[in-house]
């Protein structure tokens, strides 16, 4: 033993002890901000989910209310919005002749996020945002099925989804591509 009582053995245990608890606090920090990256990715990818459905109801919300020229086949079948829109040269919806019409611009115009600007950039939507309107069924005098989809740019790559709605608009790999839609069946009414 030494004059402290500390036997001379012993000496620098203590050091020892504390960089190893420093390195456990360490890696456990390292950690927590992983969980943190993948947390901020997780919420971006709900959010961009959200806008999507609310792009998404909107657009058949309005087919619903015009349902006579959906059956009609008024809708165009199998186009693609919300792409090409230059936001130096916004289209005036106001001006369009039928209400068809007017929605198609209105919602392109939302795809494309042309609401908020900045460097001339359409920053107001989701990432890439595509729609597709699906004629599926029916007729002008019967019922018919209109599926309203939405396309747009994830994050992360996941599985390729099945509806084919923006393929290959992301690039090669379709995993990055999310896609919701909604059947909107419109009823015949007629006398």
């Amino acid at each position: 033993m030494n004059a402290v009582g500390v036997p001379v053995n012993a000496r620098g245990i203590t050091l020892i002890e504390v960089l190893i608890t420093l390195l456990i606090v360490a890696i456990g920090l390292l950690g927590l901000a992983g969980l943190q990256v993948t947390t901020i990715s997780s919420q971006f990818e709900a959010y961009q989910r959200a806008q999507a459905v609310l792009l998404l109801e909107d657009m058949a919300n309005r087919i619903r209310v015009n349902a006579p020229a959906a059956r009609a086949g008024n809708y165009p079948d199998g186009d693609s919005y919300g792409l090409g829109v230059d936001p130096e040269n916004i289209p005036d919806c106001s001006i369009e002749a039928t209400t068809q019409a007017r929605d198609l611009c209105e919602w392109g115009n939302a795809l494309a996020g042309v609401d908020v600007l900045r460097d001339s950039q359409g920053l107001g939507s989701i990432i890439g945002a595509r729609g597709c309107i699906e004629n599926l069924a029916g007729s002008a005098d019967g019922e018919g099925v209109v599926r309203v989809s939405i396309a747009w740019q994830g994050s992360v790559p996941t599985v390729a989804p099945a509806n084919l709605c923006g393929k290959d608009a992301f690039g090669a790999d379709d995993r990055i591509r999310r896609v919701v839609s909604v059947d909107v069946v419109l009823a015949f009414l007629g006398l």
